[in-house]
């Protein structure tokens, strides 16, 4: 198999006045994280909000920015997510394709929609019962919506810059 590209739209989720960065994308199941060269994190105006350490495909140890959030969307789906800043190209790995429920066609060499959940992405959830532990409370952790997740994750990279 060839490598595999795709259409992707990046947005600054702190700062929707900014114009969108759309990207051809290579895709990388082997990598984790969305990957963005300087120069995309520096037209988002994404801040940085901790460093992380990364080993690239050649073995080599990386001390990188991450930062964000970054609004990816493909398609009619999307997700918020932090990047690392690192390569020359954007790099879409795992974790994004996981959170828009995408596959990778063969066939086409193509990433799209899972076709068992064609219409909108699906997620594994479990619930947490702390009260059956004898605690008070439970709290399920799925189907907050997109507002809700959004304002989750800009609160988390909020809280993870404001921590370092």
């Amino acid at each position: 198999m060839g490598l595999i590209k795709a259409k992707l739209t990046l947005r600054n989720a702190l700062d929707n006045r900014l114009a969108p960065y759309e990207a051809e994308a290579l895709v990388d199941t082997g990598a984790l994280l969305l990957c963005l060269p300087e120069h995309v994190a520096t037209q988002l105006k994404l801040p940085k909000l901790q460093e992380r350490e990364a080993t690239t495909a050649d073995g080599k140890t990386h001390v990188c920015p991450y930062v964000g959030p970054v609004e990816v969307s493909f398609g009619n789906r999307s997700c918020f997510v932090g990047a690392l800043v690192l390569g020359d190209d954007v790099l879409l790995g795992a974790v994004p394709m996981e959170d828009m429920d995408l596959v990778i066609s063969p066939a086409t060499q193509t990433i799209e929609p899972n076709p068992a959940s064609p219409n909108l992405p699906s997620a594994s959830a479990k619930w947490i019962a702390a009260a059956s532990e004898g605690r008070a409370g439970a709290s399920l952790v799925a189907g907050i919506g997109l507002a809700g997740l959004r304002q989750l994750s800009v609160d988390l990279m909020l809280f993870l810059r404001d921590s370092s």
